[in-house]
């Protein structure tokens, strides 16, 4: 690899395809079918005591090489960890030998051979028997010499997300960072089924798009000669399951939003949505709160530290109303229907607002830019303004008429969760969706549209109901100690640039 970074690429691939070809020569199948592995890397090296002296066969990519005359040290990496190979002429033979030479930094191959310790201690595999499995044609991406290995890390991100594969094969902690995920995934689905929850699936192409506040992405149907949407959220659906009978439901889903890009935003995205009938907020807070102590139990985290604060998962969230955390932000009375008053309270702390932005947007302005970047702390923000949620029931015991049951939860400064004690009222739904559709009309893109069958289902009958978004994205960010959405994904949006290969 040392030789070739000194030459151009198109000459690298020429002297790999010649390589392909002098194997191909020599009888020898680079591409074969099967390979009967005995153990991974970390078997052999966890159960050395028992695999002492021993024969095993390991298959994996050569991400070290080093040659000595007629013995050579390599590593080859699967996907648990990596271990080191010895092979030497007069033990392998010359038929593997001579396969061995003409062997390049990335190609894959399966070692035979006894398990024993180097002089320094490492635990290897002694080599009789060297299997292409797969002839590297393309080198994995170079740089300088580090720990014995002739390749390093991806020093470009942009690069590393889009080249996913790359990434994975030379920066193994990534590869931990997505076996973390899996294991996230796999306890939330499991706390939940454990829970009485049932998993389903709603159509990810809408006639309506509904259920946040968001503007779509739009397709076409050419058999039915209609317009699609891909879904901004699952929440009008999984209600009409509950209406239909499902106590209890959840979806693992992905969710589409036509919005910019940033560390916490992705067009594509994996959202979590659970559903049960007759509970409220209140109880969803508990469960919300159960649900992410397991996911981090699976994956081990207790604590995390954000910006220097250390996040203890043990301990009951806090508990802040929207109103108060906002007049505490700005020191002024809020007045939840005073349009003029909301925006000098914007324009006094620089917040630019445009001129004819109503209530629920001033609102979201205030709240994004002066009480949650504070909330690092776990926190439920509850009772949230009914101009900015049209699917949630009025706050009991309230009189304003301009309070609803929702929380949304903070950790870190980014919200995580959303929830409502769903409203059930069909006629109080059909106003509230009315009103969104005129705000629509008046040009707000992210307004909800008006969804006909949606307030039908509900003049059905739907009973007392508790619904929870839950970025799965953020969560599994926050538990793998990850600033950006793009490292929790393994293919990430990206611009797309001339020349691009």
């Amino acid at each position: 690899m040392a030789a070739e970074k000194e030459q151009s690429l198109t000459q690298i691939i020429q002297f790999r395809k010649e390589k392909t070809a002098k194997l191909q020569e020599m009888g020898v199948n680079p591409y074969p079918y099967v390979y009967d592995r005995t153990h991974r890397s970390t078997e052999i090296i966890e159960g050395f005591d028992k695999l002492k002296g021993k024969t095993v066969s390991a298959a994996g990519r050569i991400v070290s090489l080093r040659r000595m005359g007629k013995a050579a040290f390599f590593h080859i990496q699967d996907d648990v960890g990596k271990i080191q190979c010895y092979i030497k002429r007069d033990n392998a033979g010359e038929q593997s030998y001579e396969v061995f030479k003409l062997l390049d930094m990335g190609d894959i191959v399966g070692a035979k051979g006894k398990v024993f310790t180097t002089k320094t201690g490492e635990i290897s595999i002694d080599v009789v028997e060297l299997v292409v499995l797969a002839k590297s044609i393309r080198p994995l991406p170079g740089g300088k010499e580090k720990e014995g290995e002739t390749y390093h890390a991806f020093a470009d991100k942009e690069q590393r997300y889009r080249h996913r594969h790359l990434d994975l094969v030379v920066n193994p902690e990534v590869r931990d960072v997505f076996r973390k995920r899996a294991q996230i995934i796999t306890a939330a689905r499991a706390f939940l089924d454990q829970s009485g929850f049932l998993e389903v699936e709603t159509p990810v192409l809408q006639p309506i798009y509904g259920g946040a506040f968001a503007r779509p992405f739009k397709t076409q149907h050419h058999a039915l000669d209609s317009t699609l949407y891909l879904r901004i959220a699952d929440e009008l659906f999984l209600k009409r399951l509950i209406i239909g009978g499902f106590d209890r439901v959840y979806e693992m889903a992905k969710d589409f939003r036509n919005e910019g890009m940033d560390k916490t935003h992705n067009p594509e995205f994996t959202m979590l949505e659970y559903y049960a009938a007759y509970v409220d907020y209140i109880f969803l807070m508990d469960f919300t709160e159960d649900l992410i102590r397991a996911t981090a139990e699976a994956v081990d985290v207790k604590t995390v530290v954000i910006d220097g604060t250390s996040i203890d998962f043990s301990k009951p969230y806090r508990r802040a109303g929207y109103v108060e955390l906002l007049e505490e932000a700005t020191g002024e009375k809020i007045v939840l229907s005073d349009e003029g008053k909301l925006s000098k309270i914007c324009k006094k702390h620089g917040i630019d607002a445009e001129k004819d932005a109503h209530v629920g947007a001033l609102l979201e302005l205030l709240m994004k830019n002066l009480v949650e970047p504070k909330l690092q702390e776990p926190t439920f923000v509850i009772d949230y303004p009914k101009a900015i949620s049209p699917l949630a029931k009025l706050k009991r015991d309230d009189d304003s008429g301009e309070i609803v049951e929702r929380f949304e939860l903070f950790i870190g400064g980014r919200e995580l969760a959303n929830s409502f004690t769903e409203l059930t009222d069909p006629v109080d739904q059909r106003e509230r969706l009315m009103a969104q559709a005129e705000l629509r009309q008046q040009g707000d893109e992210e307004a909800q549209a008006f969804d006909e069958d949606f307030v039908r289902a509900v003049e059905v009958g739907m009973p007392p109901t508790g619904g929870v978004g839950l970025g799965v994205d953020r969560l599994v960010m926050l538990l793998t100690d990850q600033t950006s959405i793009r490292d929790v994904l393994l293919f990430p949006a990206m611009r797309t640039l001339p020349g691009d290969d």
